[in-house]
């Protein structure tokens, strides 16, 4: 478990899972920064489709019915720098507050059901096979501005 995600359960468990998802928890654009290294299996079909099912995440909704991601933009390595360290692909998702983000980010940090986006969970299930093994496929980092 990273330093991150010990504080975000430490947070979670001083305010409770409730509040901790709550659409005005913690106000302020926050970015939500995903970096994939494909398998070296992976096919340039099932990269179109984890591109194309990332985005579709955009149109998911909380359990009310109500829209949460402002935004999800993505792109292929082209930094000259040559400084991707093998990631290939980038994803940024953008949210109106720390608790939209919480609700997204869901398991490991929030367990509860109703209290995070099933979508999201299913799609990181789903996404594994297509990724570089143990933590070389994924990278997160987030940010609030």
């Amino acid at each position: 478990m990273s330093f991150g995600s010990i504080a975000a359960r430490a947070e979670l468990d001083a305010v409770g899972v409730e509040r901790f998802t709550e659409r005005d928890y913690r106000p302020g654009l926050v970015t939500h920064v995903v970096l994939f290294r494909f398998a070296a299996d992976a096919t340039s079909d099932d990269i179109a489709e984890v591109g194309r099912r990332f985005h579709a995440l955009a149109a998911t909704t909380r359990a009310d019915g109500e829209p949460y991601i402002l935004s999800v933009v993505s792109g292929e390595q082209q930094s000259s720098e040559d400084a991707g360290h093998g990631f290939q692909w980038a994803f940024a998702v953008g949210f109106a507050s720390f608790g939209d983000r919480n609700y997204y980010i869901g398991r490991p940090v929030v367990e509860a059901p109703g209290f995070y986006d099933e979508e999201h969970d299913g799609f990181k299930s789903w996404v594994g096979p297509f990724l570089a093994p143990g933590d070389d496929g994924v990278l997160v980092f987030d940010f609030q501005s």
